[in-house]
Formats: C-alpha cells, sequence, structure tokens
C-alpha cells in the first residue's frame, strides 16, 4: 500500500505544480508537453484528479496513527 500511496502522491505534487504554474505564469506544463486537451492530456488531468480523490482518505489513516501512538 505504501507505493501506491507514493506514486499517487507524486502524481498530485505534479499536479499541484502545473496548477501553480498555470496561477502563477499562466503556462500549462501538461498542455505544453502532451497537446491541449489531447487524449494524453486528458488522461494526465484525470490521474492527477483521481489521485486527489484517493488523497481524501489519507486523512482518515493519518487520524487513525496518530490515535494508535
Amino acid at each position: 500500500m505504501k507505493g501506491l500511496d507514493y506514486t499517487i502522491l507524486t502524481i498530485a505534487i505534479i499536479g499541484a505544480i502545473n496548477w501553480g504554474l498555470i496561477g502563477i505564469f499562466r503556462f500549462d506544463l501538461v498542455a505544453t508537453l502532451f497537446g491541449s486537451m489531447s487524449w494524453l492530456s486528458r488522461v494526465i488531468y484525470i490521474a492527477v484528479g483521481l489521485a486527489g480523490l484517493y488523497l481524501i482518505s489519507l486523512y482518515g489513516r493519518v487520524r487513525q496513527n496518530s490515535s494508535e501512538s
């Protein structure tokens, strides 16, 4: 499970960096690398969104681990 957590966290970090670039510089790195709304860029956007949804479960796991200590 840790490998999956790290992979998903990495995907979410990449998405966060992309959003930061969009917000600060109006530069969409994903669209630049893979094309504006190409099938590959859409897959990346979907993966980032799913990673974010998965990371919501982190709140419950952190709370559970802190109560065990």
